[in-house]
């Protein structure tokens, strides 16, 4: 019934929208009975929500953390390679799969991530191999009020361009090791900035 408000229908128009009767929206908001499985889907979609959230009747909100952005997450899917972000606890999937947050490691030997001052910009190479089955995928800014996202494509340098920020988190993703990061302040003095 909530879900329902929340999308301003009543019982008579989400009957519509499913094609079948109101007296059975009723009965499953009285407890009388529940969707049948085939309906599940149309179901999840009018009403904005999973499934599975939908069978466990946890609606629940997330905690409030407001967004920080010390807590991003990032989520690639290795099926297309789509990236998604989030800053609170979510349930991403992609592809028909549930996707885990990426763990970002330490930078290595072989994910070494250099940042040159260059004018009012900061010029970051990694060099890594960049073909189209071992590549950095994306880079990604992160302050304490910013992401700045950059896509990287195979046969092309490993290498950007970004506006100068203060202090931050640099990440890179290698589609074979996962996720690395490097703090700037680090880059900074280990460079001389």
């Amino acid at each position: 019934m909530k879900l329902r408000k929340e999308k301003s229908l009543t019982q008579k128009d989400l009957a519509q929208l499913m094609n079948i009767s109101d007296k059975t929206i009723s009965k499953w908001e009285r407890g009388l009975g529940c969707p049948d499985v085939s309906l599940l889907g149309e179901l999840s979609k009018i009403l904005g929500v999973n499934v599975e959230k939908i069978l466990l009747g946890d609606l629940n909100p997330n905690e409030q953390d407001k967004g920080n952005m010390r807590h991003i997450k990032f989520y690639a899917c290795q099926s297309c390679d789509n990236v998604m972000t989030s800053t609170g606890a979510a349930s991403i999937s992609c592809c028909g799969r549930i996707l885990e947050p990426l763990l970002a490691k330490p930078e290595n030997d072989e994910h070494e991530i250099t940042v040159h001052e260059i004018e009012d910009d900061y010029f970051v190479t990694i060099q890594h191999e960049m073909s189209r089955d071992h590549y950095i995928s994306f880079v990604a800014y992160i302050s304490y009020d910013r992401l700045l996202f950059m896509r990287l494509y195979p046969e092309q340098n490993a290498e950007l361009r970004f506006p100068k920020m203060h202090g931050g988190t640099l990440y890179a993703y290698c589609n074979r090791h996962g996720l690395w990061k490097t703090d700037m302040m680090k880059q900074r003095t280990r460079r001389g900035i």
